[in-house]
């Protein structure tokens, strides 16, 4: 995870795309408050426009502030595809220049897609793999431990179609391939891995029942599509006023105690719930949206 430690993105609760080929919604993206922007060149880019696209991204970083290319990933098209070689090397020369944090890889399958990749970027640069297949499960624990990955993400749509699943809105099918990355990421010692998105961004609903079921499954962030869904997404990931002030009450108890293991409310404090507590703390030192 070489480059992670000094990235707001390890801490990020929200990811929101936008298109690599719309400059000008660059900078509103970043604006909206997301922990993460994701300058896609994958999906949102028409095949004819890619090379257009990616030649006009480091114009387009340039003119931003440093604090804000800090918070910039591109998803670049995967591997296999006839622009992956020509989108590896481009994005390997803007995190070079200081204009992007890393990349984002989509259908990762193979770690040694992931090894060329952080050679590309050097150590400077973090991978987000996006697991979207059968294959990409199978390899996940691999894939987790791979050099300079910052955390996992999950490509919830895609990993349907390419198990020909019918999930309901709940995605209760997909249970244990969430745990699966949840598993990998803790086995590799990475942050908290990505949740996928919403496709229905009107759905307030829709979204703050996804979020909550992220959070109760032990993920860290959401993929958004639409800057309407970062301020409750980030709200939904982040601890509540009630665990802030138990996390704050048991640092409290540790410093008065000195140290060692104590008693809050008739329960033991020991290293494992102070680990919680600073975590929970961690996570509301995020700037909001």
């Amino acid at each position: 995870m070489s480059g992670a430690a000094d990235t707001p993105l390890a801490l990020a609760r929200t990811f929101l795309f936008v298109p690599a080929d719309r400059p000008e919604r660059h900078a509103r993206a970043l604006a909206t408050g997301a922990g993460g922007v994701i300058v896609d060149l994958e999906d949102a880019v028409a095949p004819e426009r890619k090379a257009a696209a990616r030649m006009g991204l480091a114009a387009s970083f340039a003119a931003l502030p440093e604090a804000d290319r800090k918070r910039l990933l591109v998803r670049i098209n995967a591997g296999g595809t006839p622009w992956h070689d020509d989108d590896r090397a481009a994005v390997g020369e803007l995190v070079a220049q200081g204009l992007i944090a890393g990349v984002v890889l989509p259908k990762a399958e193979q770690p040694a897609d992931l090894r060329q990749l952080a050679q590309a970027v050097g150590p400077r640069g973090v991978l987000v793999p996006l697991i979207e297949s059968a294959a990409g499960l199978e390899a996940v624990n691999e894939l987790a431990a791979a050099p300079q990955v910052l955390r996992l993400a999950f490509g919830n749509l895609d990993f349907q179609a390419d198990l020909g699943l019918a999930c309901d809105a709940d995605e209760a099918e997909l249970v244990p391939v969430r745990l699966a990355l949840l598993l990998a990421s803790r086995r590799a010692g990475l942050p908290a891995p990505i949740d996928g998105v919403t496709p229905d961004w009107r759905n307030a609903q829709r979204l703050a029942a996804d979020a909550a079921r992220a959070r109760r499954g032990g993920f860290g962030a959401k993929l958004c599509i639409h800057p309407d869904q970062v301020a409750p997404a980030h709200a939904a990931l982040g601890p509540n006023a009630e665990e802030l002030a138990w996390a704050r009450r048991v640092i409290d108890a540790i410093r008065t105690a000195g140290g060692g293991v104590v008693s809050l409310d008739g329960r033991m404090v020991d290293a494992p719930v102070v680990r919680l507590a600073q975590r929970l703390l961690a996570l509301d030192a995020q700037a909001p949206p």
